[in-house]
């Protein structure tokens, strides 16, 4: 993989390779074997790879020694997560509990939250899952109805949270709920880091046609104090409006589809079908538009680097990586054909069955942490001045 750029130091390269070195032995790519065909109805966890990462201080290089990390930049786990994806580790446990979650504690939490839930994400031994998401109204957090009560020094919690992945598998969360209410949707609105393995948390599946299942959370009455609040009671929505943007870089996104194509790439040269004019033009086409999109996603990556994170390119990143990604795996399996559906489980899958799970997985990353259509009003509302 050719290094985005040029502008790795000769230490962030040799990260690169100490990772990939790891993540190439016999023991890793047997168990992200198992984990890609783990039996239906079931689906991975943390691995024993995350561990193997938390003791080198790799799981989240950027964060301080002290919690774990290398004290490395946001470069470094930039690295990791396209290491991952490229060798096909599952990805949604490190992206929820270390990119999402952890982000949110390191930037907002306080001493005591930092010391007592981010060494366990970066060792690999806990991890975290995101509660917005709720019936009818999506990640629309001014329209939320989960409800925090006062209860004595602290709240209860009463609502229900859908399209929640790893939630079953997490030990904690970060939930959104109202703490009041007043003219401005946005306010009043607070982040509660809440205990899965309680009294007053319901957990059901929601299956879909992805290889990993949403929950269904209901919240019924557990117990949260001021010590469980990430931020300030009635100002969540600008720890969640700081910490989006950073979740939109692209990165993961640009990796899936470069990995993809590499796929493709080997099966149509295998087949003959690289030089078939039906195909050989998109082909050249998406490979030109992944590259693409890997530079849009470095470009958020190093503009965090440098403290000046922009929130348009964010969006606009985020717009175009996933939708790249998404008609590449409509390509993936239309050159494959009907064996192209065929999932890892099947001994007569093409490729291992990775065109079959990329075509389902696809369309959520153009919902997840904001729908294309969001990212696009965004782009043309605060980045070219349109009327909304």
């Amino acid at each position: 993989m050719s290094e985005p750029l040029g502008l790795l130091t000769d230490e962030q390269e040799k990260f690169r390779a100490q990772v990939c070195d790891l993540l190439c032995e016999a023991p890793v790519r047997a168990e992200v074997a198992r984990a890609r065909r783990v039996p239906l109805e079931q689906e991975p966890g943390l691995l024993d790879l995350h561990r193997r990462l938390g003791e080198r201080g790799w799981l989240a290089p950027n964060w301080p020694p002290e919690y774990g990390g290398l004290g490395a930049t946001i470069v470094e786990q930039a690295i990791l997560s396209e290491e991952l994806i490229r060798h096909w580790v599952p990805d949604n446990v490190h992206t929820l509990g270390i990119d999402i979650v952890g982000l949110a504690l390191h930037l907002f939490g306080t001493g005591e939250q930092k010391a007592r839930l981010l060494p366990g994400l970066a060792r690999g031994e806990t991890t975290a899952s995101v509660l917005f998401s709720e019936p009818e109204i999506g990640s629309d957090l001014a329209s939320l109805t989960t409800r925090a009560e006062p209860d004595g020094d602290g709240w209860r919690l009463y609502g229900r949270k859908v399209y929640s992945m790893k939630t079953h598998l997490s030990d904690f969360a970060l939930c959104a709920a109202r703490t009041s209410s007043g003219p401005v949707s946005y306010h009043g609105i607070t982040l509660f880091v809440v205990p899965l393995r309680s009294v007053g948390v319901g957990i059901e599946p929601l299956w879909n046609l992805t290889e990993e299942r949403f929950d269904d959370v209901t919240l019924g009455g557990i117990r949260v104090t001021r010590a469980d609040v990430l931020g300030e009671v009635d100002d969540g929505w600008q720890v969640v409006n700081q910490v989006l943007p950073l979740e939109r870089t692209g990165i993961d996104s640009a990796a899936k589809a470069a990995r993809l194509l590499d796929a493709l790439l080997r099966h149509a040269r295998e087949t003959g079908r690289l030089s078939d004019p039906a195909y050989a033009h998109r082909l050249l086409d998406l490979d030109a538009r992944v590259r693409a999109a890997r530079l849009l996603a470095w470009r958020c990556v190093l503009n965090l680097r440098d403290g000046k994170p922009d929130e348009v390119h964010s969006a606009s990143a985020k717009w175009y990586t996933t939708e790249v990604a998404k008609e590449l795996s409509g390509l993936a399996l239309e050159v494959a054909g009907l064996d192209g559906a065929l999932d890892a489980r099947d001994e007569a899958a093409v490729a291992g069955g990775v065109f079959d799970a990329a075509y389902r997985e696809a369309p959520g990353l153009t919902l997840a942490a904001g729908t294309s259509e969001i990212m696009l009003y965004f782009v043309g509302t605060s980045g070219l001045g349109l009327p909304s």
